[in-house]
């Protein structure tokens, strides 16, 4: 660098050389001067201010503490954590505060060292007010952190802050902070603070500042800020105050409606997803074969009593992989609920068919069966069945609400089970024989399709997927004897409503009516929403009886 500078001088003309000369004296002559000038501007400390500390009036140290905060100064952080931990004394009669830190003993403002250690050292006492503040205080200062946890903490702490004092600091956080969850935090810390203000200026401010943000907090203290109390009065005297409120109030819950309706139209989908994994299996063996399987909620119970015993095995025996015991229960649910569907029609409802009531009494006794063998194996309490923890937690929306993750992953793993339905019914020899005999047994019974196999193969698919549901089920409540009686009903309705046999008005009408429901719940309730719909199924299917999707075929056409 040196040696370059040397040859652009050696090419500039004289009169430019000397002037550069100049300057680089001048400039190193001043350098200690500047660097004498740079301490004193970071120490900001007042001594005075931190001499406030030692004051026997709360309302003093306090007001010493705001000071402190607010001078933005390094060393502010160190004294009042020495404050906080009873490490704060007064020396020189108490005309100087010292900290300790380390064990030694040094001045508050410049941090001198102080050796040898005074013989009047007293120190400073608070009590559980000024602890109060101070911790709003240090919460504060760790505004500056670069580590992400350690503001967020900080800004946790600051929402049980009422110092005023603290309002600038925070005020210059949240113009530097860029995370939208410490932002929010921090927000709520403000308008915490600045409402309970004397000064209508700064709560009117705070109100204004408060429509940034969608934090439930924030609406209830607007609501609370513009609701008449019994005696005709507001909470917030200041009619100006008030109209920003309500301002506020109104631009939040425009912004929170589309998160609302976001988060309904989730709901909906979630309950469908649910509904259609209950419904997909019963679908297929009510529309192929006729029989009306009151057992088939049961199936849902043994994929979700077969989640919990591969629960069970993998914790014992496979611990380190605990977290992939779901992915093992799939083929397992699917494998034993298909074998027991199986046993279930070559044993039983093969001689029942074309007897539906027969075939309605015998399958209900099924169930009751099926629900009793569990009772004795497991027991009649419900049976915890863990979520592994890529399924826990879940997508924080704006307002409060949370789309969990594991409905998330539910919802896929529906649309795998259809898709995989779809492929094996259309793109496989099997699915072809199964539409064949769907559209006209007979007719394929005489190209040599063996119908009672398929009749077996068919039902055991049905079961197989209703055990997958089962599996859905399990990862989002418990599980109990009873647990397949609650979706047998609506299983049969989406399995109506859509069209017998058809999966694509299968999968319409789950996702339609969870959606239905899940919008009419908030306005009638569970009951009542249920009830409606079952209202609007039953005058649907008086003007369209065949559902939404025909049965296509000779048979179906006779």
């Amino acid at each position: 660098m040196q040696g370059s500078l040397c040859s652009i001088d050696r090419d500039a003309p004289p009169a430019r050389r000397q002037s550069r000369r100049v300057v680089a004296w001048l400039a190193a002559a001043l350098m200690p001067w500047l660097a004498a000038l740079a301490v004193p501007a970071q120490a900001a400390l007042d001594a005075a201010v931190v001499q406030g500390l030692a004051a026997d009036d709360s309302d003093a140290k306090v007001a010493a503490i705001g000071r402190i905060v607010a001078s933005g100064d390094p060393r502010a952080l160190v004294v009042l954590q020495a404050l906080g931990d009873d490490a704060a004394y007064t020396v020189e009669g108490g005309k100087r505060v010292a900290i300790e830190v380390g064990g030694a003993l040094q001045d508050a403002v410049t941090g001198a060292a102080i050796d040898p250690v005074p013989a009047d050292k007293d120190s400073i006492v608070i009590n559980n007010r000024i602890r109060g503040v101070l911790s709003g205080a240090l919460a504060a200062l760790k505004l500056g952190s670069t580590d992400r946890a350690v503001r967020l903490a900080a800004a946790r702490d600051l929402q049980g802050a009422d110092s005023e004092e603290l309002l600038p600091t925070i005020e210059r956080a949240l113009a530097a902070e860029t995370d939208a969850e410490i932002r929010s935090k921090l927000l709520v810390a403000q308008a915490t603070i600045a409402v309970g203000s004397q000064d209508p200026a700064v709560r009117l401010r705070a109100v204004q500042a408060m429509a940034q943000t969608d934090n439930p907090q924030v609406r209830q203290m607007l609501a609370s800020m513009t609701t008449k109390q019994k005696d005709g009065s507001y909470a917030e005297a200041d009619e100006r105050v008030r109209a920003a409120a309500v301002a506020a109030l109104g631009e939040i819950n425009g912004r929170l409606r589309k998160y609302e309706l976001l988060a309904g139209l989730f709901s909906g989908v979630s309950l469908g997803s649910v509904l259609l994994l209950a419904a997909l299996g019963l679908a297929i063996t009510y529309g192929l074969m006729g029989i009306i399987n009151m057992a088939h909620g049961e199936f849902l119970m043994i994929g979700a009593y077969t989640t919990f015993v591969v629960q069970n095995l993998f914790r014992s025996l496979a611990p380190g992989w605990f977290g992939g015991y779901v992915l093992a229960a799939i083929p397992a649910a699917f494998l034993v609920s298909a074998i027991v569907g199986m046993l279930l029609e070559r044993g039983v409802l093969r001689w029942l068919y074309g007897r539906p009531l027969e075939t309605l009494l015998t399958t209900w006794g099924v169930s009751l069966l099926l629900i009793q063998a569990c009772r004795s194996l497991f027991g009649p309490q419900n049976v915890e069945v863990e979520n592994p923890g890529w399924m826990s937690g879940g997508i924080e929306l704006a307002g409060g609400a949370v789309i969990p993750y594991n409905r998330i992953i539910i919802i896929g793993f529906a649309a795998i089970v259809v898709l995989l339905v779809w492929l094996l019914l259309t793109r496989t020899r099997m699915g072809l024989f199964v539409r064949g005999v769907t559209q006209n047994r007979s007719m394929a019974s005489c190209t040599g399709v063996a119908t009672h196999r398929i009749d077996m193969l068919t039902f055991g698919l049905g079961s197989g997927v209703a055990g997958l549901g089962g599996v859905a089920l399990s990862q989002l409540g418990n599980v109990g004897p009873d647990l397949g009686q609650g979706y047998i009903v609506d299983s049969f309705m989406v399995v109506v409503l859509g069209g017998v046999g058809q999966l694509a008005g299968t999968i319409i009408a789950a996702l339609g009516l969870g959606s239905v429901a899940k919008f009419l719940e908030p306005f009638s309730g569970a009951v009542l929403a249920k009830i409606f719909v079952l209202v609007a199924i039953i005058l649907f299917i008086q003007k369209r009886p065949q559902g939404l999707f025909a049965l296509k075929g000779r048979s179906a056409e006779a």
